[in-house]
């Protein structure tokens, strides 16, 4: 590994003994692949499978190898009514795995997650029975304040953009704390214990993914 690699384990070591305490599991990868690998190893063939959006997990690879390989797609992408889209998320919600990555982890291992739609933190909490997170170097910040302020001011934006979304931090670039129809900040969400042991398992790259 090389140094920048070796110093990421470091820190995902410390975060990972702190996830351990609160009832979540981590693990660390030098790279993509190996990640997706031990990620693929974990999930039953024929397991029903549904995510949330999130750059991470395509970037790495794990989308890719989803759609491949032998499990049930839940994908929200398919759906052409409102009342298409209601069903397949509840079918989600009973999901065997749900996928996706966090707006950013403390060093205390508390995850923060800010939603539009919310679909992908209601997962998050309650429902899928195990939760996979994959998590690039670039979402590790000191404590929840500096997490949220990350996703309001370095997340949101760029996202906004790649959405379309109508949103004043798509044109500014910063955020407004706005009431707009197409808000992406509805819903923030902080997860910081789980009483259902190794339900949500966090995988750390050492690699920059997402936004």
């Amino acid at each position: 590994m090389t140094n920048k690699q070796k110093a990421f384990e470091k820190t995902a070591g410390t975060i990972i003994g702190q996830l351990e305490k609160r009832g979540m599991e981590g693990y660390f990868y030098a790279d993509s692949k190996s990640c997706v690998d031990a990620v693929l190893s974990m999930m039953e063939a024929g397991s029903s499978v549904a995510w949330g959006g999130s750059e991470s997990i395509k970037e790495c690879g794990l989308m890719n190898a989803i759609k491949s390989g032998n499990y049930e797609l839940i994908d929200r992408s398919t759906a052409k009514t409102p009342e298409e889209s209601r069903e397949i998320f509840g079918k989600s919600i009973l999901s065997d795995y749900f996928l996706m990555s966090t707006n950013a982890i403390t060093l205390n291992g508390e995850l923060i997650n800010i939603d539009g739609n919310s679909n992908r933190v209601a997962c998050l909490a309650h429902g899928p029975r195990h939760v996979i997170i994959i998590v690039g170097m670039n979402k590790i910040v000191t404590d929840v304040a500096c997490g949220i302020e990350r996703v309001r001011n370095f997340a949101a934006p760029p996202n906004a953009v790649r959405l379309g979304t109508k949103t004043p931090c798509g044109v500014t670039g910063t955020c407004s704390d706005c009431f707009s129809p197409d808000c992406m900040c509805c819903q923030i969400l902080v997860t910081r214990f789980s009483r259902h042991p190794g339900r949500i398992k966090v995988f750390f790259i050492a690699e920059e993914l997402g936004y």
